[in-house]
């Protein structure tokens, strides 16, 4: 089923829409472009090894290797395993991106004072994995794409709009044969993604 979901992304441009996630197998050496088509949207991003889903892209293990809390252009991020899972291999943003901050859950929109049940990112990824016939205990801190967090001298930390504009995007090369999960981010309460949310889309190849 994975190899057929695989072989359905290949070439052709896909829409993420807005507030949604989506999982999407690759294999060893694939690349994926992903999009930032109206601007300002972040895109909660997770990866997993696609024989044992307990070996997942870490942002933890990440910062040790890089010795560094930002990516850029050639960064290889490894697992909690501490093996390569996904590298930076292009970026036509301002290559500002965050792996410092958990996806949002029903519990941050409840802090938030939000009500009612808010979609979220937790969830997507929840759904994206299930719609593969995978699940997972606990969920990893995500490579916030185009998320903008920044680090103040004293250490402090803030949420700003993004930085990136229409058209622009980030490319991945798959270092393993892994799940790459994606949620186009529904924060609409805080600055994250603009004051709106909006589709991305991505290509594989």
């Amino acid at each position: 089923m994975a190899a057929t979901k695989a072989a359905a992304f290949l070439g052709s441009q896909q829409c993420l829409p807005a507030k949604t996630g989506i999982a999407v197998p690759l294999s060893k050496g694939q690349l994926i472009r992903v999009i930032n088509t109206h601007g300002k949207q972040v895109v909660d991003t997770w990866a997993f090894d696609s024989q044992d889903p307990t070996s997942h892209l870490s942002m933890e293990h990440t910062r040790a290797s890089l010795l560094k809390i930002s990516i850029g252009i050639g960064d290889t991020l490894v697992t909690n395993s501490r093996t390569p899972i996904l590298t930076l291999v292009a970026d036509t943003s301002p290559g500002v991106h965050d792996s410092l901050i958990a996806a949002c859950d029903s519990h941050r929109y409840a802090q938030l004072g939000v009500k009612e049940y808010h979609v979220n990112c937790v969830d997507n990824l929840h759904e994206a994995l299930k719609a593969l016939g995978t699940s997972i205990r606990s969920v990893p801190s995500p490579l916030n794409l185009f998320m903008n967090v920044p680090v103040a001298g004293d250490g402090s930390l803030s949420f700003a709009e993004p930085v990136c504009e229409a058209g622009q995007s980030c490319t991945l090369r798959a270092e393993t044969d892994l799940i790459l999960v994606m949620s186009a981010c529904p924060q609409d309460v805080t600055p994250v993604n603009g004051g709106a949310c909006a589709d991305i889309h991505f290509t594989v190849t």
